[in-house]
């Protein structure tokens, strides 16, 4: 699983609980991009999440 290069946000783990209360595992996924920035002027290809790509906390090449 792919985690921000910036922020470092990953997959999230938990449980789904049934109406009988069962429990069964679960995974939420981070909404993360390939994109194509700039690191030191060169472009480079990066796995980077929607919230620093909206927050212009990387620069798109």
């Amino acid at each position: 699983m792919a985690k921000c290069a910036i922020c470092g946000k990953g997959a999230h783990f938990g449980n789904n609980v049934s109406h009988s209360h069962k429990k069964t595992n679960r995974m939420w996924k981070s909404n993360i991009k390939s994109v194509r920035c700039k690191v030191n002027g060169t472009p480079k290809r990066l796995y980077v999440c929607t919230s620093c790509l909206r927050s212009n906390k990387v620069e798109r090449a």
